[in-house]
């Protein structure tokens, strides 16, 4: 059986207030993909901001490595 022929099937079943509850949310299906739209996505946009928070990214990574370093040497020499 089909998912359509499913669909089909219930609905038969259905009394008219069950009937109108399935009306409203197929309307609100039909709202929600007309506001959402398909999502677009801008490779160079992208590109750009990989470029830009590798940079950053970079930095707070080196950033305190010194600290760091020096508290794994005075663990070593305990």
């Amino acid at each position: 059986m089909t998912p359509k022929d499913y669909v089909s099937r219930t609905l038969e079943s259905l009394s008219d207030a069950e009937i109108e509850q399935v009306a409203e949310y197929l309307a609100f299906l039909k709202f929600r993909a007309r506001r959402l739209g398909k999502p677009t996505f801008d490779t160079e946009q992208m590109a750009a901001l990989y470029g830009e928070f590798a940079e950053e990214d970079r930095l707070l990574a080196e950033e305190g490595m010194a600290e760091y370093y020096q508290g794994l040497l005075s663990e070593d020499t305990r």
